[in-house]
């Protein structure tokens, strides 16, 4: 038989023999097919003039009409423009991780790094609606702390939370503080693989700490690193909905507009599914063509890839 050849039989015996780890496998398969695969069959709405009266199955075919309607809105480039620049702004904060675990990796074993690590973790587990609350209070410029610092020198504060221009940075900075500590543990976890025995021979070889970080830490980090930027840029329209929905108001809307709020507005607030429907399974595809790309990308210049 040639290698990579299917045998039934072959196969049959291999799930007979290991039969008990398969039925682990089987909760999380079922669940899978039910909760991502099944509910794919409603994205024939964004085909179709939806009608919660006729259902799906009986709603007339409507072909690209509500994509053809989406591309010439005057909110198709809006929303496009608004979700790259928080995405692409975000990518360039994916570095801070990776060097907040190099650093702390280079502290010793004791109290101090097991309280930063604790308080750099703290964060992430602030829901969205506390979090926003958080920077509207705190943000405030007549009685927030930023306000009265302002005000202790007879300046008037800017209205962060109100500024368009400045929308992608407060949502993208303040989201680095919230997360930076969580993120960072999957790195800290690969450089505690790394062989103890390496830093002792490059010790021996008087590597400096500067040396031992480029030529070891970095190095097993980049494996870690790649995945997970190929799995960030393969969700580049995928800007979370809760947090920028929360932090719009009537004078950052022009920035804070982005392809989810849109489809939850025309969506559920207006009852415009096939229309809200058709402008997600575009969002979804082109994140699928991304994903795809910088895979592929990864694996002509490099080792790692998804697949």
């Amino acid at each position: 038989m040639r290698a990579g050849q299917f045998a039934p039989g072959r196969t049959i015996g291999q799930i007979r023999r290991n039969w008990g780890l398969y039925l682990l496998l089987l909760p999380a398969v079922v669940l899978t097919l039910l909760f991502a695969y099944k509910p794919m069959y409603g994205v024939i709405i964004a085909f179709k003039d939806y009608s919660p009266a006729s259902g799906i199955t009986g709603s007339p075919w409507a072909g690209f009409k509500y994509f053809e309607k989406f591309f010439h809105s005057y909110q198709f480039t809006t929303t496009i423009k608004n979700t790259l620049v928080i995405s692409i702004y975000s990518l360039v904060t994916f570095p801070i991780p990776i060097l907040l675990a190099l650093m702390v990796n280079q502290m010793r074993p004791n109290r101090f790094r097991r309280f930063f690590q604790t308080v750099s973790y703290m964060p992430h587990f602030i829901s969205t609606v506390v979090m926003v609350g958080l920077m509207m209070i705190l943000f405030s410029p007549s009685t927030g702390l930023l306000g009265s610092l302002y005000q202790l020198f007879g300046a008037e504060a800017p209205d962060l939370m109100g500024s368009a221009g400045l929308f992608s940075s407060v949502y993208v900075w303040s989201d680095v503080w919230q997360h930076v500590g969580w993120d960072s543990i999957i790195y800290i976890a690969a450089l505690s693989a790394v062989d103890p025995s390496l830093y002792e021979a490059a010790t021996v070889d008087g590597a400096s700490r500067f040396h031992k970080i480029r030529y070891i830490d970095i190095p097993m980090l980049m494996p870690t690193a790649i995945t997970l930027l190929i799995l960030r840029v393969g969700g580049l329209l995928g800007v979370g909905f809760e947090k920028v929905y929360l932090m719009q108001n009537d004078l950052n809307i022009t920035s804070s507009e982005i392809l989810s709020t849109y489809v939850y507005k025309i969506g559920l607030l207006s009852s415009q599914y096939s229309f809200s429907s058709a402008i997600n399974l575009f969002n979804t595809v082109i994140n699928f063509i991304l994903l795809i790309m910088v895979n592929q990308i990864s694996k002509k210049f490099s080792e790692n890839s998804l697949w």
